[in-house]
C-alpha cells in the first residue's frame, strides 16, 4: 500500500452535504461525477494531504443505499492507493484476505479498484484504488 488515497463517506444527498465541507470547513470541491456502475454520484473535496471522497446512492440498488439504510450516513471506506492492483489482489488472497471483487472493476475518475471484505480486516471496508494506467 502506498498511500491513503482518499476517505469514502456515504451521504444521502450531496447537495445538502457539500456546503459543510465548503462553507464550514473551508475545503475545496475537485470534481463531482456519476459512476453509474455502483449507482452513486460522487464528489471528490480537497482535505489537503487526502482526498474526501462523499458518495450519494442514485438509486435504491446501491450498495450506498443499503450501507445508509442500515448504518446511516459516514465513513463508509478507506481506500489505498496502489499499482499492480492485480498483483496485490493475488498477494492478499494468498495471506488469506478475502476480496468482494473477483477482478478490477472501474471506479470514480476511471481507476481500478476492488474491495478488501470487512470480516478479513477488522471491520473495515478498504479499497485498493490503481490510478496507474491513468494518464495526468
Amino acid at each position: 500500500m502506498k498511500k491513503v488515497d482518499h476517505i469514502g463517506i456515504a451521504v444521502r444527498n450531496l447537495d445538502e452535504t457539500i456546503p459543510y465541507y465548503t462553507d464550514i470547513l473551508g475545503l475545496k470541491v475537485l470534481k463531482i461525477e456519476e459512476v453509474t456502475s455502483e449507482a452513486v454520484r460522487v464528489a471528490f473535496i480537497d482535505a489537503g494531504n487526502v482526498k474526501l471522497e462523499l458518495l450519494e446512492p442514485m438509486s435504491e440498488k446501491s450498495a450506498i443505499h443499503a450501507f445508509i439504510e442500515k448504518k446511516g450516513e459516514g465513513i463508509h471506506h478507506i481506500a489505498f492507493g496502489v499499482e499492480g492492483i492485480e498483483e496485490r489482489m493475488i498477494e492478499l488472497r494468498e495471506k488469506g484476505i478475502r476480496i468482494l471483487n473477483e477482478q478490477p472493476k472501474i471506479g470514480a475518475g476511471g481507476a481500478q479498484v476492488a474491495f478488501l471484505h470487512p470480516k478479513s480486516s477488522y471491520g473495515v471496508l478498504y479499497e485498493l484504488c490503481d490510478k496507474s494506467g491513468l494518464k495526468g
